[in-house]
């Protein structure tokens, strides 16, 4: 059992900037994929971001692409998510996920990530 607890979220306006963290309880040898993902209302959820634990690899959704960065602190089981140049658009829950090595099958979808977080609110204002 993985409890991934996020913060970090909060209110900006337009262009600002936020770091998301998602502390796990525990990195194990079964870890293979960490993943951000975000909910909009009235929207479905989607990817924002992911990385292979083993190498550092990375995906980064086109609508991110260039202003968010993910990025893992291995000793300390924490997930990060940079987000610079915040737009409105970028208003969501955003939720820190954790997939295995035996589900992980690509970083851009859910059914990669077996366990997830309560959720973290950004809200970006014009």
């Amino acid at each position: 059992q993985v409890q991934l607890v996020e913060s970090g979220g909060g209110s900006v306006q337009t262009g600002g900037s936020l770091r998301l963290s998602c502390a796990a309880s525990a990195y194990t040898y079964s870890t293979f994929c960490m993943g951000w993902f975000r909910q909009a209302p009235g929207k479905e959820r989607e990817v924002v971001a992911g990385i292979y634990t083993p190498t550092g690899n990375t995906f980064v959704a086109d609508s991110v692409k260039g202003r968010f960065t993910i990025s893992q602190d291995n000793a300390n089981n924490t997930l990060y998510l940079q987000m610079n140049s915040l737009k409105p658009e970028d208003t969501a829950m955003y939720y820190c996920a954790h997939g295995s090595r035996r589900i992980c099958l690509g970083l851009r979808f859910a059914s990669s990530y077996n366990y997830w977080g309560q959720g973290t609110q950004v809200t970006v204002s014009s």
